[in-house]
């Protein structure tokens, strides 16, 4: 994922994320709500962004990578 300059607000962090829910399963999307349902600051909303970003075009390598990075940040 390239870094990106654009800052995302969570209303686009929460319209990507029901364009994605389709291709994330039901637990990883509620992970994103619970998360979302919070305070977030301007750093962790980008990742939010990027990680659900063309998800659903993603190859099966990119998206192990991204499943990877969303287990950390979800913990």
């Amino acid at each position: 994922m390239g870094e990106c300059k654009l800052d995302h607000s969570k209303e686009d962090v929460q319209k990507k994320l029901a364009e994605q829910a389709p291709y994330l399963s039901e637990q990883r999307v509620g992970q994103f709500q619970s998360m979302l349902a919070g305070e977030l600051d301007q750093e962790r909303l980008n990742e939010l962004f990027h990680l659900l970003k063309k998800y659903d075009l993603a190859s099966p390598e990119e998206r192990l990578v991204r499943e990877q990075q969303m287990d950390r940040l979800f913990g």
